[in-house]
């Protein structure tokens, strides 16, 4: 539900967890590039909104966020959105003449429950590709040390303290603060009296479907996108003699029937699109402006569908997009002009070897974002032409170029009606 909220309008900040420097690691590092720089900055910001106790904030009103962090309302309103649905923050409303907030800060994920989480890992293996994604995990191991030739001498409770009599005292009744995660809720489309319904009455109980498998079957179908049918059969397969779920065989399962069913692979990154800390901030018109917004906002896979005027890619051509994501470790939107640029300079072909060698290239280069590809694009063309001009000097052949090539963005402002026309030039993606 939404609620209008104005900068007058108040805020109180609670701690629900212990937060410590160790976390803002693990929101820089495995947060930051799923949600973006911005929702980070906001829960940093609310952060030190907090008391020198760390447990609760005075009151604020929000036009001191819009301050503070020198953005819109919208922007920030979008932002804790965001820091909602992955877990990090819950938010509560009083409404009246001027509504008041109760803004709930939660720990991040610790690293080994980060990457052991069945939606997170995957999103973030998505966002930032292979190579980054190995970096980062080991970043987080745990160094292994030989203990082969060295003797345990940890001393125990027993040795260091004696025993003593009993005496009574009264609990404390009031919640002491500790470490506190808010979990990621999901919408289910799972339709769970149908699932347990295919299912035999012999193989399941009242406790086969508890609520951690309930909540573990929902984020596994949403990251793996599996129907009743499919679940029944990964199921069948995941349950013992006593009717419980094996947890870890329930993931194994649903993994290796994705990859069964996509040649191998895990689910498929040709229809992601270009991650929001990556976008560009467009406020002008023009082609180049246009194709900007296309190639940051269509997934590679509806780009090439859209080339070849609706017709399904080719199998090779689908591996090649999904190397250039995983091997060479490409952003889509990075891909997008990546396969702008060879089919417009190499007759409507999606030649994969002078695919890769500029993929590898780029990659080298650490070219993340849509405009640093098209400038280096239109670079190596001009390098690209020279060649084809010395070796035709006497023949007239046309070298074709990239429509966005040497179109500067015009400094005016977006009315409602070119707003428009830019969502038209995206239907054909849809």
């Amino acid at each position: 539900m939404n609620h209008t909220i104005l900068p007058a309008d108040t805020y109180i900040v609670v701690n629900k967890t212990i937060l410590s420097d160790s976390d803002r690691k693990i929101l820089t590092m495995l947060y930051q590039p799923i949600i973006g720089q911005l929702p980070i900055s906001l829960y940093l910001t609310l952060w030190s909104d907090l008391d020198k106790l760390e447990i609760m904030s005075t009151e604020f009103s929000h036009h001191h966020l819009m301050t503070s962090m020198k953005l819109k309302l919208g922007d920030i309103v979008d932002a804790r959105k965001k820091l909602e649905a992955i877990g990090l923050m819950k938010t509560y409303i009083k409404e009246d003449s001027v509504n008041n907030y109760i803004y709930e800060l939660y720990s991040p994920l610790s690293a080994s429950d980060f990457f052991n989480h069945p939606i997170l890992n995957i999103v973030l293996y998505n966002n930032v590709g292979k190579t980054e994604y190995d970096k980062i995990i080991n970043y987080f191991k745990i160094p292994k040390i030989n203990l082969k030739n060295f003797k345990d001498i940890t001393a125990s409770f027993d040795e260091v303290f004696e025993s003593v009599a009993y005496t009574s005292f009264e609990s404390i009744n009031e919640e002491i603060i500790r470490k506190n995660k808010s979990n990621i809720n999901i919408n289910s489309q799972v339709d769970f009296d149908l699932l347990i319904s295919s299912l035999p009455k012999t193989i399941i109980n009242e406790r086969t479907f508890n609520k951690e498998i309930r909540d573990l079957i929902v984020k596994l179908s949403f990251v793996y996108d599996l129907g009743i049918l499919e679940l029944e059969n990964i199921i069948r397969s995941s349950i013992n003699e006593k009717g419980v779920i094996n947890k870890v065989l329930l993931r194994k399962n649903c993994r290796n029937y994705y990859q069964f069913e996509n040649n191998g692979k895990l689910p498929s990154l040709i229809f992601r699109t270009q991650p929001e800390y990556l976008k560009t901030d467009i406020n002008e018109v023009s082609s180049k402006a246009k194709m900007i917004y296309t190639f940051e906002t269509v997934s590679p896979y509806n780009f090439l569908k859209s080339k070849q005027n609706g017709a399904e890619p080719t199998s090779r051509d689908l591996k090649l997009l999904e190397t250039l994501m995983v091997e060479y470790g490409l952003n889509p939107g990075v891909v997008n002009v990546l396969v702008d640029y060879v089919l417009k300079i190499n007759d409507s072909k999606l030649n994969k070897a002078f695919t890769e060698t500029l993929a590898g290239q780029w990659k080298r280069l650490n070219i993340e974002t849509v405009k640093d590809a098209m400038a280096l694009a239109q670079k190596e063309h001009k390098k690209y032409k020279k060649v084809k001009e010395n070796k035709k000097q006497n023949n007239k052949v046309e070298i074709l170029t990239p429509d966005w090539f040497d179109q500067k963005i015009e400094k005016e402002t977006i009315s409602e009606a070119e707003k428009e026309e830019m969502e038209d030039l995206l239907k054909e993606f849809r």
